[in-house]
């Protein structure tokens, strides 16, 4: 079981670099650290079990953040119609995105991260994943809003990207031109 010590904290090298490919098909270790990924995220939303195992709530976690440079990643979160999107997936890709771009009003936060980072940070409204699941199957997935947001914030930890290098440091609540708002 992952928990709140295992998730690596800004500085630390492996989360400037570019993970590496899973092979195919995944081994039986990668596949456990898949697993207890996507159990990490689903038992910290969970505040009874949030508590006993001291976990930080999570929607999203990337496979370098427990210093594990292999490209997993971990989502458990609702849209605004309160549709989940539950994946664990190896390899995952962006193939497509819009034109048009997002952001959270809110700004966003990391399990990596121990500190507000205050600002906008730029996103695609939408985008198309592919990836491959623990279950073996690949697919491919349509996203906007919430959850487009966090599949962009988790494989960005893949190739060494943290979400405030996308803030402009000079105006970080600077209205983003052609870019619509999102509260959650």
């Amino acid at each position: 079981m992952i928990k709140m010590e295992d998730i690596i904290r800004e500085g630390h090298p492996t989360l400037r670099k570019v993970a590496e490919e899973v092979a195919m098909p995944p081994s039986k270790e990668d596949i456990n650290i898949l697993q207890s990924m996507i159990e990490y995220v689903q038992m910290s939303q969970d505040e009874e079990l949030a508590e006993k195992y001291d976990l930080r709530p999570g929607i999203g976690l990337a496979a370098p953040q427990i210093n594990v440079s292999k490209k997993m990643i971990a989502i458990h979160v609702h849209d605004v119609n309160d549709t989940l999107f539950s994946y664990a997936l190896f390899n995952p890709k962006i193939v497509s995105h819009s034109v048009e771009k997002t952001y959270l009003t809110t700004g966003e936060g990391c399990l990596s991260v121990d500190r507000e980072v205050p600002g906008y940070v730029p996103r695609y409204a939408r985008i198309t994943v592919k990836g491959t699941t623990l279950e073996g199957e690949n697919v491919t997935i349509r996203l906007k809003g919430l959850p487009s947001i966090v599949f962009q914030h988790e494989i960005d930890h893949l190739n060494g990207i943290m979400f405030y290098d996308h803030i402009n440091e000079k105006e970080p609540f600077t209205l983003l031109e052609e870019a619509t708002p999102l509260d959650r």
